[in-house]
């Protein structure tokens, strides 16, 4: 009953789509998974090679301050200086992240706490950014700095002190650097801030950035849809509650851009109580990937993870499993398909052939009479390679897009 309310949801949020003129034109699709990253199966290059291979533009990387000036007297760039050099070879762009108070810059506390100094953080942010002046161009100032598990005080003050001097030491090293805050959880959760009291408190505080970054995880993942089934009244923002963010962005932050830097869907299995079906997060992502497509302001949506984590408590929306299986969703990642409109038996449909630059070739497929027919000969997509295609499917009809250049299809989806 619940998967049924979900899809009705979806089809009414699908039919309320905005006009393809209304698109950012920015848009990219990325990943973070750091602890795959630097220590997931086979090397470096063989990770970093998959990467490329699934299509990633974006790879969010979290800079850990902590980590790299855990001695007060010297940076160690060991692990830093490898993902940057690799990330840059193999042709993606880093979202770099800087999080996590080494302990003698607040007393001997946790990450979380703020440091004594805020110009120590700057110290850090400037050195950093002068180092990967040419590898890194987009930073990113702490994570979910909203909830107090992230920082601590948890206040709007707290974080615009430690954003305008990591913002304007960035700008020094780089003036051509871009820089986002906010980095919001979509909601505070106990002893936290909601992001819309967040974002408002940040602009009357005169917060420095040149894009809001937010984490539009779903509230009730196993109700909510990225196009549907968020809290109208609430202050969270979720994807389902992306025009609020719009909305508050504009009014707090006029002309500044949208970064989602985190989002994903849990899956059952392994998560039994929050996650979904294997198929719905497949669905999802192509689902969010058009709805950040189609989103003016939003110029990147990055899925976390690669790789479901192996702690019992760990988080498991990768688009592998523990073991390293695929999951649908590994596909819809790389060839996302998302139903943009039915009339009748007319449907528009959305999608994109992500591992490589330019015209991209492609074909549909729809289940008939038994098996999968192709619909009409090959096409090309756009420079991005982004398409958008009518074809006869009515409701309940099955669809799904190979890639002859990568011998793939998407992972089906029924026309609703």
């Amino acid at each position: 009953m619940r998967f049924a309310l979900a899809v009705i949801a979806l089809l009414l949020g699908l039919a309320c789509l905005p006009a393809p003129a209304e698109a950012s034109p920015y848009v990219r699709y990325g990943v973070q998974d750091d602890a795959w990253l630097a220590d997931g199966p086979g090397d470096l290059d063989e990770r970093l090679a998959e990467l490329r291979e699934l299509g990633v533009e974006v790879y969010r990387f979290t800079l850990r301050w902590d980590q790299v000036a855990a001695n007060r007297d010297a940076y160690d760039w060991t692990l830093p200086d490898a993902i940057m050099r690799g990330l840059e070879e193999y042709g993606i762009a880093p979202v770099v992240t800087i999080w996590g108070t080494p302990r003698w810059a607040n007393g001997g506390r946790g990450p979380s706490h703020v440091p004594h100094s805020k110009w120590a953080l700057a110290a850090f942010a400037k050195a950093a950014a002068t180092r990967y002046r040419t590898q890194a161009r987009h930073w990113v100032i702490w994570n979910e700095p909203n909830q107090r598990r992230w920082l601590r005080p948890t206040t709007p003050r707290a974080y615009v002190s430690l954003l305008n001097v990591s913002y304007a030491a960035i700008k020094r090293a780089n003036p051509r650097a871009v820089v986002a805050g906010g980095v919001t959880a979509p909601r505070g959760n106990v002893g936290g801030v909601n992001p819309v009291d967040w974002i408002r408190a940040m602009g009357r505080l005169g917060a420095k950035l040149d894009a809001y970054a937010h984490h539009p995880y779903p509230a009730h993942p196993l109700q909510e849809t990225p196009w549907s089934g968020g809290c109208a009244w609430c202050k969270t923002i979720t994807m389902a509650d992306l025009d609020r963010l719009i909305r508050e962005v504009r009014h707090s932050f006029p002309r500044k851009r949208i970064w989602l830097t985190e989002y994903g869907y849990q899956t059952n299995p392994p998560e039994k109580w929050l996650g979904v079906s294997l198929a719905r997060q497949a669905t999802y992502a192509g689902a969010a990937s058009l709805r950040a497509y189609q989103a003016p302001l939003v110029d990147m949506l990055i899925h976390f993870m690669i790789q479901d984590d192996g702690r019992s408590a760990g988080w498991q929306s990768g688009l592998r499993t523990l073991n390293g299986a695929a999951k649908p969703a590994y596909n819809a990642f790389k060839v996302p398909l998302a139903q943009v409109s039915r009339t009748g038996v007319r449907t528009v449909v959305w999608g994109q052939v992500r591992p490589r630059s330019g015209h991209q070739p492609y074909r549909l497929q729809q289940w008939r009479n038994g098996g999968w027919r192709w619909v009409g000969s090959r096409r090309f997509t756009g420079t991005r390679g982004f398409f958008r295609r009518t074809l006869q499917a009515p409701t309940g009809s099955k669809l799904r897009v190979w890639s002859p250049q990568d011998g793939v299809f998407s992972p089906p989806f029924r026309v609703r």
